[in-house]
């Protein structure tokens, strides 16, 4: 077996991570009511997936195994994307969509050690370009989602004014047709006297 690469532990941390997010993305793409939703999220479900196995295997390409690690919070994840909550809600309870804080890009380190080999080097460059794609798509759903929750209460909003405004026109016409009543009960009375002279 040959000497241990110091930067096993980062493939090693990267599939865990990737394989785990595939788990409850997965199940959430299985609860969203949003067939829309469901799209993007299987277009990250496929990438995390494939990102797990693929840093499994180079694990065991260069001579050693992919350690699990237990994450405890899978199991809260999964809890919560299997739950009724809104999709922004689930979006928002994980962290997803959110807009990219200002500081050092959370990927821009990884090729800080030299001795990385060309085949790992691919398999990097390649995970994170699709990391940060999948960034964009998400905070592009979540934005989506967002405008259309606050477009919502407008359109209750109008919804209410025009029962309003419909009530008022009900409220109208009755007047007009009492008003009508009286105008026409009131030309009526002269033409019965006239008619009751000539007699």
């Amino acid at each position: 077996m040959s000497d241990k690469p110091s930067y096993l532990g980062l493939l090693n941390a990267i599939s865990v991570a990737e394989s785990d997010a595939h788990c409850y993305l997965n199940a959430w793409i299985e609860t969203t009511p949003s067939p829309d939703v469901a799209a993007v999220l299987t277009t990250v479900c496929h990438r995390e997936g494939e990102h797990g196995l693929a840093f499994a295997k180079r694990i065991n390409e260069l001579g050693f195994n992919l350690i699990p690690k237990d994450n405890p919070k899978l199991a809260e994840q999964l809890e919560l994307v299997r739950s009724s909550k809104s999709d922004v809600e689930k979006f928002e309870a994980l962290g997803l969509g959110r807009e990219i804080p200002d500081g050092p890009d959370i990927f821009a380190g990884m090729f800080n050690d030299t001795t990385i080999d060309i085949g790992t080097g691919q398999l990097l460059g390649r995970y994170i370009a699709e990391e940060r794609d999948s960034g964009r798509i998400l905070r592009e759903c979540y934005n989506l989602l967002k405008d259309a929750e606050c477009a919502a209460p407008a359109a209750t909003a109008s919804s209410s004014e025009i029962a309003a405004l419909d009530s008022k026109v009900d409220a109208l016409c009755r007047a007009v047709d009492e008003l009508r009543q009286i105008v026409c009960a009131q030309t009526m009375e002269p033409a019965a006297a006239g008619n009751s002279k000539r007699k």
